[in-house]
């Protein structure tokens, strides 16, 4: 047995219910792409050439500056070059997800990366800006780093417009993204801006695919959504089994549960505010979806089915999780399997309990509170009393610093699939791999760390990113890059436990 299942009360699992949303916090550039495609020094400046493509065919079109250490002003320097003064802009700094963001990325860029970066904070209050900057010192323990900070609001486009064009890349804090992140996301791909964020919700992933996907495309401008522990941890898990396992994977179970020695960190209730509204619309999803045209994805193993069941190999009650890895994970298969012919892998997510009856109340209280979310005087009960209907996972106060670090949590997959030596089509699977994936407390922690590090990954590895830009997940994304490598170095954990083979 690889890891315990909890034998507790409920709010464990209820701590992920809300899809893992984050909370709500207080030039015309038509690029192919960024990067350090070709780096040329002068002085104390490198110059990075930008690659764009215009209607004419491919051409260089501008560069981007980043200063050595002692490089002087590079504020004006790369706002000469690019019209661009950042290399990475937080948006919605100063909420929970947020200040946990800019400390990781202030962290990374301070003391992780040769390559001194501009980058800065954004939102509607600069006096709440600055006093989120101020904390550096005291974090970093070293000077106050260099940091800009702009002054946001979601609700004023104008606004919005001007923060993407000073940015190569806007890491969005800003939820919940239903209803304030589809904004953001066609003012960076109006501006030539990357953007990347922390969404856990489903229909507005999707959705912004299905709208903006081949907008995306044109501008040369890479979206990357649910870029926090919802979906890199399911998602890159995936991918690392696929690298790691020799053999054809055909179907991927992923079972998940945060580990607590304390009560718990106390989710802010502006993320349960998001998933009681993400309960409310959840049909809509599924009318999205029977709108597209998309052709089946040929999966070779559907026997895999979603639904409660009693796990051996553990020891545990799985219970479908109703998050977004599922959703991402296939979205991600369907990418490879069209752009780079890898075989599609069958995916199914849950959370556990350690028993039937714990699998009992808490289908119940997930019955309860989606029957709450759809009705409005519900929706009212549930949003008055996050800390009761969510046996205490949220609450008004937020996060505690010793909850945060009594928490963190394991994700393991059980893969099946067939050995090199046996055909898919004529032979029945006889491989079965374990694999795992472990990290620090998921809804900020691991976010904050999962987030910067694929946001450093699409600065510093350009090239290596599909091809043009699009609309994508994390595995679509970072396929091709070192995003393992950089999670793991940052506290991350994926290991293959065991693999088994039958003849």
């Amino acid at each position: 047995m690889f890891f315990q299942p909890p034998t507790t009360r409920l709010s464990p699992v209820f701590f992920f219910l809300s899809s893992r949303l984050p909370p709500l916090p207080a030039d015309d550039v038509k690029g192919r792409g960024w990067g350090p495609n070709n780096a040329i020094e002068r002085n104390q400046i490198t110059v990075w050439q930008t690659k764009r493509r215009g209607d004419e065919g491919l051409h260089w079109a501008g560069s981007c500056m980043v200063l050595k250490e002692g490089g002087g002003s590079a504020g004006q320097a790369m706002e000469q070059q690019t019209g661009r003064l950042y290399e990475f802009v937080v948006f919605g700094a100063t909420g929970y997800a947020g200040r946990f963001v800019v400390e990781k990325l202030a962290q990374v860029l301070e003391k992780e990366t040769s390559t001194v970066y501009r980058w800065a904070v954004a939102g509607r209050s600069r006096e709440r800006l600055l006093k989120v900057v101020s904390r550096l010192p005291c974090k970093l323990g070293k000077p106050k780093p260099s940091v800009g900070t702009i002054v946001c609001d979601v609700n004023d486009p104008d606004s919005v417009e001007k923060m993407c064009k000073q940015t190569l890349l806007l890491m969005n804090c800003v939820g919940p993204y239903w209803l304030l992140g589809e904004p953001v996301v066609k003012a960076c791909i109006k501006n030539g801006t990357n953007y990347i964020d922390i969404c856990g919700e489903p229909k507005f992933l999707e959705e912004m695919y299905m709208k903006y996907n081949k907008e995306a495309a044109e501008n040369g401008v890479h979206v990357v959504g649910s870029s926090g522990f919802s979906s890199i941890p399911a998602d890159m898990g995936v991918i690392y089994t696929q690298n790691e396992v020799d053999g054809i994977i055909t179907t991927i179970e992923s079972f998940w549960y945060p580990k607590l020695t304390g009560k718990g960190i106390g989710i802010n209730r502006t993320a349960w505010q998001a998933a009681i509204h993400g309960l409310q619309f959840k049909h809509h999803l599924k009318k999205l979806r029977k709108q597209t045209s998309l052709e089946p994805i040929p999966f070779m193993d559907k026997t895999v089915k979603r639904n409660v069941h009693y796990c051996k190999e553990y020891n545990y009650v799985a219970i479908p999780f109703i998050g977004a890895d599922a959703s991402v994970v296939r979205r991600t298969q369907r990418y490879l399997y069209e752009h780079h012919q890898k075989t599609p892998v069958h995916y199914v997510s849950y959370s556990v309990v350690s028993g039937f009856v714990s699998a009992l109340l808490l289908l119940f209280a997930g019955f309860l509170i989606t029957l709450l979310a759809k009705i409005k005087c519900g929706r009212r009960l549930l949003l008055k009393y996050p800390d009761f209907f969510s046996c205490s996972a949220f609450s008004d106060e937020g996060p505690t610093q010793r909850g945060i670090k009594e928490t963190s949590f394991q994700m393991r997959f059980i893969s099946k699939g067939y050995s090199m030596d046996k055909d898919p089509v004529y032979d029945i699977p006889n491989m079965v791999a374990y694999t795992s994936v472990e990290g620090p407390e998921p809804a900020y922690v691991t976010t904050s760390i999962a987030m910067v590090q694929a946001a450093v990954t699409m600065i510093e590895e350009q090239k290596l990113l599909p091809k043009g830009g699009g609309v994508f997940t994390p595995g679509a994304a970072f396929a091709q890059t070192s995003l393992l490598d950089r999670l793991t170095e940052s506290g991350l954990t994926f290991s293959v436990q065991k693999t088994t083979t039958k003849d």
